[in-house]
């Protein structure tokens, strides 16, 4: 009689940084399938930049603690047109990586065209379709607020670039490999 192996099951926090929304999203890779937990929205209080500041750690620390992550993702810094724009993003993410630093979690970056391309098969999809398919490939029955599509698109990002996630893929059990990027089926569809 064969054993069957138990499904590994990853947990893992998505981050989208923002120095007055901070979107995350946290999945559970079960196998290979990725399944929504929960995700939502920090929203910051007007006030100096600071305060802004420790209400991103606080929450991120509260959800940190509420869904115990395994591994945590977070957006890369883009550069804006704007320098101000770029420097306080800037410094909502240093916040959050002082939190996960602090909970003894490291960090995955990817940039947000990797998360466009992993989640829609497209670098320069827009925040509908990222949306769209964060919602599709996590059966959704509502769609995401954008700021939380986005840190779960960036949580499925990581799942698909794990090493669990392509050791179950990859090891001849019939799970499906990882969705793939950019290449399209015979119907013209985007594969989920």
């Amino acid at each position: 009689m064969v054993e069957k192996k138990p499904a590994v099951t990853l947990r893992i926090l998505g981050i989208d940084p923002g120095s007055r929304v901070t979107g995350y999203g946290v999945i559970d890779v079960v196998g290979v399938k990725p399944c929504y937990v929960a995700s939502g929205c920090i929203r910051t209080a007007e006030g100096a930049l600071e305060q802004r500041l420790a209400q991103i750690y606080a929450g991120l620390s509260e959800v940190v603690g509420l869904h115990r992550p395994a591994q945590v993702a977070i957006e890369r810094v883009f550069m804006a047109k704007n320098p101000d724009s770029a420097l306080k993003l800037g410094q909502a993410r240093g916040a959050a990586l002082v939190c996960m630093a602090n909970h003894g979690l490291s960090l995955a970056e990817y940039a947000a065209r990797q998360i466009k391309q992993a989640v829609t098969g497209q670098g320069g999809a827009d925040k509908e379709q990222v949306q769209h398919m964060v919602t599709a490939i996590l059966q959704l029955s509502a769609t995401p607020q954008a700021d939380a599509a986005d840190a779960l698109a960036i949580a499925l990002t990581h799942a698909y670039n794990s090493r669990v996630y392509n050791s179950h893929a990859n090891s001849g059990n019939g799970l499906p490999a990882a969705p793939s990027r950019g290449r399209r089926r015979s119907t013209g569809r985007w594969r989920l």
